[in-house]
């Protein structure tokens, strides 16, 4: 990821600070060298956030978090992993593309098979710029109010 893409991610991980904070937040906290976009740690309860910008390949992302946590890298007894999708992976005619279902497919099955994990599939309405492009207007806005859709997640038992 780019530069914007750094900001987006820290900008989100100072609004999570506030609105659930009881956990401390850390960005491209490292999970058997697979570096996550933001990681929440509260004793033993971890929530991992991945963004999900361009990528070619977001089930690669998301087969090899999953893993890691079936080999229980993290030692938690809740895991829950929120994998943010840009409007890169709508399509036009309506819909998401089959990047983004087959990540989906690989996130809610390792949520099946391991019991301390559950997943989460969220848009994060914002129009990711190619290189070279100014970045979308209200990209503040979107963010904040991804960031509270993301708390009301994490606050939720």
């Amino acid at each position: 990821m780019g530069e914007f893409a750094d900001e987006v991610v820290h900008r989100l991980k100072d609004h999570l600070a506030q609105f659930s904070s009881s956990y401390a937040w850390e960005t491209e906290y490292p999970i058997a060298q697979t570096p996550i976009d933001i990681v929440g740690i509260d004793g033993d309860r971890y929530v991992l956030i991945e963004l999900e910008w361009r990528r070619a390949d977001p089930a690669d992302n998301a087969a090899k978090i999953f893993r890691h946590l079936s080999t229980r890298e993290i030692p938690a007894d809740q895991v829950r992993i929120l994998q943010l999708f840009t409007n890169h992976y709508d399509l036009i005619s309506g819909g998401v593309s089959s990047k983004r279902k087959n990540a989906e497919f690989v996130g809610e099955t390792a949520a099946e098979l391991l019991e301390h994990l559950t997943y989460h599939p969220i848009n994060f309405e914002i129009d990711p710029p190619k290189s070279g492009e100014d970045r979308p207007p209200q990209w503040e806005d979107i963010t904040d109010s991804t960031a509270k859709k993301l708390a009301s997640v994490i606050n939720h038992p």
